[in-house]
């Protein structure tokens, strides 16, 4: 692996809270949330052009789907986003309890869309773990966790990461095994906080690290092999993205920095581009039907 490249902002977008960046290889994209904005988000690296919609939910992670469009989980239930009439549409409603949004969340290797809920108000309450298959049924995996994140997969599919950013603490589990989780690594004693995160083709976990100025890269040991550091506070989530998925994309917030922060730190809700010399995972398709359901319980 080489040595990361520059990390360049490439899309100024001010992001509130910017999340859930997601790469779409058929459309060239690199899509993501600005979640209390309510807008959705997408940038064409080839052409160098970006956009954004207005949305009236507030959203925060996707998975692309097979036939078209992304799966989205949003604070009403889980919805399409359709690229040719630049719609999202609520396909599944779900009716959380008062303060509760969506975060993070990742498709798995065989297809299904794992994704999350937290309290609003800092993880107060517990946030639920959710898995959504390629038949379109959705269940509570976990309800323990108060601020489900990280959320991202080994090749085979037999680990999952997944971090309490309210503990400041990463977990592997087997998927099928959630509630056996182990400590892989935590930042406790330190500003930063674990965010979203994404794997890389050596089985690697990039992690965006909010409070921290930097993205971590994690050896399968939970040992740190690499650090990044970030122009900006608050980074909040990472992809691999662009046609050899050599690009590690970060999303970023301004959300809670004061107004002395927001101008030592202008790029603040930005999104980011590096070269880490290591390219990510393909992530599959979502190839299910999404339908209405009642939601359960959690």
């Amino acid at each position: 692996m080489t040595k990361a490249s520059e990390v360049v902002c490439v899309v100024d977008s001010a992001s509130r809270l910017g999340e859930g960046p997601c790469w779409s290889a058929e459309e060239g994209r690199l899509y993501w949330f600005d979640i209390k904005g309510r807008t959705l988000n997408w940038y064409e690296p080839v052409t160098g052009q970006s956009r954004s919609a207005n949305l009236q939910v507030r959203a925060s992670a996707a998975a692309v789907c097979r036939h078209g469009g992304l799966l989205v989980a949003t604070d009403q239930g889980l919805a399409h986003w359709n690229p040719a009439d630049e719609a999202l549409r609520i396909v599944t409603p779900f009716d959380f309890a008062p303060g509760y949004r969506t975060n993070d969340g990742k498709i798995d290797p065989s297809g299904c869309f794992w994704w999350s809920t937290m309290d609003d108000d800092g993880g107060c309450r517990p946030g639920t773990l959710y898995r959504t298959d390629p038949e379109g049924v959705t269940e509570v995996i976990l309800d323990d966790l108060h601020i489900p994140n990280t959320v991202s997969f080994s090749a085979d599919g037999k680990t999952l990461y997944l971090a309490d950013s309210q503990l400041k603490t990463l977990y592997a589990c087997d998927p099928q095994n959630p509630l056996g989780r182990t400590v892989f690594a935590d930042t406790r004693d330190e500003a930063a906080t674990p965010d979203g995160g994404a794997i890389d083709a050596e089985g690697c976990l990039w992690n965006a690290q909010w409070g921290g100025w930097r993205v971590v890269r994690y050896a399968r040991d939970g040992r740190i092999d690499r650090m990044i550091p970030m122009p900006i506070e608050q980074p909040t989530s990472c992809a691999f993205g662009g046609p050899d998925l050599a690009t590690l994309f970060v999303t970023s917030a301004w959300d809670g920095l004061t107004e002395d922060a927001r101008r030592s730190q202008p790029l603040a809700g930005g999104v980011f581009a590096l070269q880490p010399g290591v390219a990510g995972l393909p992530l599959p398709l979502y190839d299910g039907p999404i339908i209405d359901q009642e939601p359960p319980h959690g």
